[in-house]
């Protein structure tokens, strides 16, 4: 993206494709594959720093730190699952100065009621239109530059079905919020309906979850429809559990890491790629 801000990227007809990430070495890796954003998950902040399920344990400060150290260490737009906000408005409003303190490029805040859950988790609950449109406009005042953007989601497709999810999309877009996410949309039909709808107003976001409720497509699929971001917010969790799972099932069957040595990076790579030899040069300036 250059000099170009996430603003004026997302203006642009090709979709931007973020993967999810959920600390600093998954988003230093994210970075270092080309991609020009990244989305930290809640789901994938609960998955890995607290072994739980996505179904609103994780808090402010425990996401706010994770950013801080993802955008510490890479120079990528990051979107930001900030779920609910973490309580009414007021708590959006410190929520939405926090992220923006720690360099988030986008923050994305949903009308679901508490306890929260995944997207794609039966269950949900959703707040009333009005009070989320409150936390939306709390949201908006809180931040300090419009260049932190405020991304709208809502889960009413499964609560109250795609039509009233469409109406509160359009509540919420005249709260002058940047960006809109429609959760779990159940078909191609329904993307297509929230596209048609939206698509030519605002950036639309696509959530793409590996067995969920939406189908799974590709970017280029996802930007024929009209959306302009596609995030696949877990993906990278799942991959990274299936491989553990595979390490360590090796390392207790053989008693070494030998048999598994071709699908692991060895101490100079891993160094290598989180750039211990450039650390160790700026060490020496101060020798």
């Amino acid at each position: 993206m250059a000099d170009e801000t996430f603003k004026a990227r997302l203006a642009r007809n090709d979709i931007v494709l973020a993967p999810g990430v959920y600390d600093a070495l998954s988003a230093l890796v994210a970075e270092q594959a080309g991609f020009e954003a990244l989305y930290l998950s809640g789901a994938s902040i609960a998955y890995t720093r607290l072994g739980r399920s996505d179904v609103g344990l994780t808090t402010f400060t425990e996401v706010e730190d994770t950013l801080a150290r993802i955008t510490e260490r890479v120079g990528l737009p990051v979107i930001v699952d900030a779920d609910t906000g973490f309580g009414n408005a007021l708590n959006t409003q410190r929520t939405v100065r926090g992220f923006e303190r720690t360099g988030a490029a986008m923050i994305q805040i949903e009308d679901q009621g508490f306890p929260k859950r995944c997207g794609h988790l039966d269950g949900k609950t959703v707040v009333p239109q009005r009070e989320m449109v409150g936390k939306l406009k709390a949201a908006l005042d809180a931040r300090a530059s419009a260049q932190t953007l405020i991304l709208a989601r809502t889960d009413a497709v499964a609560v109250e079905g795609l039509d009233a999810a469409l109406d509160r999309a359009q509540a919420y877009l005249e709260t002058g919020v940047d960006a809109l996410f429609i959760e779990a949309l159940r078909s191609p039909a329904q993307m297509d309906a929230a596209c048609q709808r939206f698509a030519h107003r605002v950036p639309l976001l696509a959530n793409m979850v590996e067995g969920g409720k939406t189908p799974v497509q590709d970017a280029d699929a996802l930007q024929a429809h009209g959306f302009r971001i596609a995030i696949f917010p877990g993906g990278t969790a799942r991959a990274v559990a299936h491989t553990l799972q595979g390490y360590y099932a090796s390392l207790q069957a053989h008693r070494t890491t030998l048999p598994w040595r071709d699908r692991m990076l060895d101490f100079d790579g891993l160094n290598e790629l989180i750039g211990t030899p450039e650390l160790m040069a700026a060490g020496q300036r101060y020798e």
